[in-house]
């Protein structure tokens, strides 16, 4: 694994804490003695991936859909049947189609933050994200490395595929959408993402399954972890053996042996993470 931009650097984080979900370790311990632990497992890695939900964009402004600290989560303030359904979209596609076309212009206002900037620093790594921006994408642009693989299990803003399926696809400039319109087959055209009652893109979820089984950590960032079957993936990397490291600004719920749980804003401690695991990397 390769590391692209770090420089060790050991913080003075001694009045912070973090909870720790571990079979050996209980309450609240030392930021500074789990970050160190983390990014030990990180550098002994072979196989790793990491996992990534909502929290993540939510520090560039991105609205998350149920976190229950967030009075702008979306499904606290829209109807998810009406919006992200086929019954929904059928009843009034105008409706829906300028919803996405909103998402899309705030996405097309907004930057990569810290978390997305240290993410990208890990080379050689398999990305599996729910989200469905594409501020990770753009976060490695901005540090000048290679692209690593990411899966993106719901779908992408990016892209509007044919609601009957016959095939064809369209990228979309997210600053100025187009408004509703139909495929040349004469079916509308919709967002490329998936919607309740919808099947995850078979060969995204195919690769993030074999990518999962292999791997020997998981770095979890940003995600409550109920939303399935996406979250199914972290609950297999538990039961493969793998060490897994959660980064959220809430308990997440994963458990394990093997599980080490950061409390706390990934904009804040995956930049402190990389820090130290800079340390841990040969010159």
């Amino acid at each position: 694994m390769r590391l692209s931009g770090l420089t060790c650097v050991i913080a003075d984080t001694a009045d912070s804490a973090v909870h720790v979900s571990n079979i050996l370790s209980f309450g609240l311990l030392n930021v500074n003695k789990q970050l160190e632990r983390a990014a030990k497992m990180i550098a002994d890695a072979v196989h790793p991936v990491s996992f990534s939900g909502a929290g993540l964009s939510a520090e560039s402004g991105i609205a998350t859909f149920r976190d229950r600290g967030d009075e702008d989560a979306l499904w606290s303030k829209f109807d998810p049947q009406k919006l992200a359904s086929q019954e929904g979209f059928l009843a009034d596609p105008e409706m829906v189609t300028a919803w996405y076309n909103w998402r899309r212009k705030t996405l097309s206002e907004v930057q990569p933050n810290s978390a997305h900037l240290a993410l990208a620093k890990l080379h050689g790594w398999t990305h599996i994200t729910q989200n469905v921006d594409d501020l990770l994408e753009r976060s490695m642009d901005l540090s000048g490395v290679d692209v690593s693989p990411i899966l993106h299990l719901h779908g992408t803003l990016l892209e509007d595929h044919c609601n009957a399926n016959c095939g064809h696809t369209e990228l979309i400039d997210l600053s100025c959408a187009p408004a509703l319109r139909n495929c040349d087959c004469g079916s509308y055209m919709r967002p490329s993402v998936v919607w309740f009652g919808e099947s995850l893109p078979a060969q995204v979820l195919q690769t993030a399954l074999q990518k999962t089984e292999a791997a020997d950590l998981m770095l979890v960032v940003g995600t409550s972890a109920q939303v399935y079957p996406a979250a199914g993936l972290i609950d297999i990397a538990v039961e493969k053996g793998a060490e897994v490291i959660v980064v959220n600004k809430e308990p997440s719920g994963v458990n394990g042996a093997h599980v080490l749980e950061l409390i706390g804003p990934a904009g804040e401690l995956l930049p402190q993470l990389m820090d130290r695991l800079a340390c841990y990397m040969p010159e």
